[in-house]
């Protein structure tokens, strides 16, 4: 996830979150014998959508702190992960090279648990790398993809439509798109001009039908955990789409 500028994706308290929520255990993450634990693991199951085909090369776009990019590899040759967030990359990448990294949970007021993310068992660091980058402003000579994926992004970006605009550029005939958004539309992020004028769900079929098949959706619940009391519980709509061949 990111924003026009870093803005709060650069502050200590977001970074100690996402890594929980990438790398957290269910029992770190949600302490109680109740709740919605079919919500846990997002990064995982939004990566896995379009299944564990073998595929060359994969585009991780606003990778936040790496798990993603890091399922990706256990079937992706390459993978390159960008995310505009400074320190989320640089999280990402002593997880890559090290292994390790230790952060915080708040449990409650100024009471604070030493947790550590750990590589997850069976990734391949070797084929991943991770860049700090605008995804607005992607440079012309990327490439292409036979994956991309795209979690949690669309509704934290100026123009969205701009990314949509890019993604037939960036995923190979043949090749696999995978997105989600929990279609939180808010003006810090999007201006209001630049909202789907109706539901995402249309907005992203029309937006991308001329050059996309789309072969599934799903909705996908997610958790975050600003505290051991408190959590954000929302609903992301997942979408896969296949790039059509060339006429």
């Amino acid at each position: 996830m990111e924003t026009a500028d870093g803005g709060i994706y650069e502050t200590p308290r977001l970074l100690d979150e996402y890594l929980l929520f990438h790398y957290g255990s269910p029992e770190e993450i949600l302490p109680w014998p109740f709740g919605p634990r079919e919500a846990l693991g997002f990064p995982v199951r939004s990566a896995l959508m379009g299944g564990e085909t073998p595929r060359c090369r994969a585009l991780d776009l606003g990778c936040a702190v790496g798990r993603s990019s890091f399922e990706l590899s256990r079937f992706c040759g390459a993978v390159l992960g960008i995310d505009y967030s400074h320190q989320f990359v640089e999280a990402a990448e002593t997880l890559r090279t090290i292994g390790r990294l230790d952060y915080r949970s708040l449990q409650e007021g100024r009471e604070i648990r030493p947790l550590t993310a750990l590589m997850p068992a069976g990734s391949q660091p070797g084929r991943i790398a991770f860049q700090q980058g605008d995804v607005m402003n992607m440079r012309p000579d990327l490439g292409d993809f036979d994956l991309v994926h795209a979690a949690n992004l669309l509704c934290r970006l100026t123009d969205p439509a701009a990314l949509l605009r890019r993604l037939p550029l960036l995923v190979r005939p043949g090749g696999c798109l995978l997105l989600t958004t929990p279609c939180t539309w808010l003006e810090e992020f999007t201006p209001p001009a630049n909202w789907p004028a109706g539901s995402t769900a249309e907005w992203l079929e029309a937006a991308l039908a001329p050059s996309f098949t789309l072969e599934s959706r799903h909705d996908l619940p997610f958790l975050i955990r600003e505290h051991a009391r408190k959590f954000q519980w929302s609903v992301a709509l997942g979408s896969v789409w296949r790039r059509n061949s060339p006429e």
